[in-house]
């Protein structure tokens, strides 16, 4: 005969999930909430788990969704982030994220957080961080190659960490940036659609943020880069995106959110095996040296982690008066 445990209590009241509509995260967030929450983030990298990043793809190979779990010390989830390219066709946005933060008591659902705008402000504000960290106090100069939906966000949060004067935006085609260019004209920037050699040749920051592919050409030569330029590299968050070419990483001392996904499926994936990864998470509290002469170029592989995801949504439920 055996002597039974104690009975376990009744379960947790069961919470009602909260839904926090597009709308509504669209409404609150901002760059400086942004930017704050990518400093939580990368801080948290330093001590706290660092989960990799899932890359897969729907039942049409086509469109593509990304998983980015995290953690911290009270709260967990899960970002989904989608990329359904024939979207443009309906008059719907090609991405959209989807924030899942658990209960930590149950394990079940809690809260549901639509954030497609919100994570626009939120990848700007890792390339916001980055700049500051790395790039040169007197930049001005900003370079944005890609003409999509990111590319403004990427100018406006950048701006707010360097006195941005002239913006020089480079497509894929003329008319695209010439597009690209007089809508940033509209919002207050001085940009114009200029080509890659002219971007290059003139920028004190690049960003790249396309949808490029290592089957096709890079950006630009290695050779069009000056010494002192920073480059945040955004757009390859899969394996099999690339945007730099790799002849210029020995030349560059190189960033990323996290070193083992960016091996996988950042830009660094096509970076030799001797180079050394460095995360930014490093650099902001102060454990290693960002950039140390004005002649550095520096490079920033941004494949986005989960932390970044966990710790926006987070802002957006305390600007909201929720606590979980």
């Amino acid at each position: 005969m055996t002597t039974a445990g104690p009975h376990p209590g009744p379960p947790p009241a069961a919470r009602p999930l909260l839904h926090i509509p597009e709308e509504r995260t669209a409404a609150l967030v901002d760059e400086d909430l942004a930017l704050d929450a990518a400093r939580a983030a990368f801080a948290a990298t330093v001590n706290g788990p660092v989960f990799p990043s899932l890359a897969v793809h729907g039942s049409d190979p086509r469109n593509r969704f990304t998983l980015k779990p995290s953690a911290s010390a009270r709260h967990a989830g899960v970002k989904i982030g989608t990329y359904w390219p024939g979207n443009a066709e309906h008059g719907l946005p090609r991405h959209h994220s989807t924030l899942l933060l658990l209960d930590q008591t149950t394990g079940r659902l809690a809260a549901v957080l639509e954030v497609g705008i919100a994570n626009a402000y939120r990848t700007a504000a890792a390339d916001a961080l980055a700049v500051d960290l790395l790039a040169r106090p007197d930049a001005t100069t900003l370079a944005v190659f890609g003409t999509g939906h990111q590319a403004a966000y990427e100018v406006r949060a950048v701006s707010r960490v360097r006195a941005v004067g002239a913006v020089l935006v480079v497509g894929r085609t003329a008319e695209r940036a010439e597009r690209t260019a007089a809508a940033l004209a509209a919002q207050g920037h001085e940009a114009r659609a200029v080509s890659a050699v002219e971007a290059c040749a003139r920028a004190d920051v690049i960003v790249t943020a396309t949808t490029a592919r290592a089957d096709t050409p890079p950006l630009f030569e290695a050779s069009w880069i000056r010494p002192g330029t920073h480059l945040s590299c955004m757009g390859a968050d899969a394996p099999g995106k690339r945007e730099l070419p790799p002849e210029l990483f020995p030349r560059a001392r190189v960033f990323c959110d996290l070193p083992e996904q960016a091996r996988r499926m950042g830009e660094s994936q096509h970076a030799p095996a001797d180079t050394v990864l460095t995360p930014l998470g490093d650099v902001l509290t102060g454990r290693t040296e960002g950039r140390t002469a004005d002649g550095d170029i520096t490079v920033f592989d941004s494949s986005g982690i989960g932390g970044q995801d966990l710790y926006l949504g987070l802002a957006l439920l305390e600007k909201m008066d929720i606590s979980l």
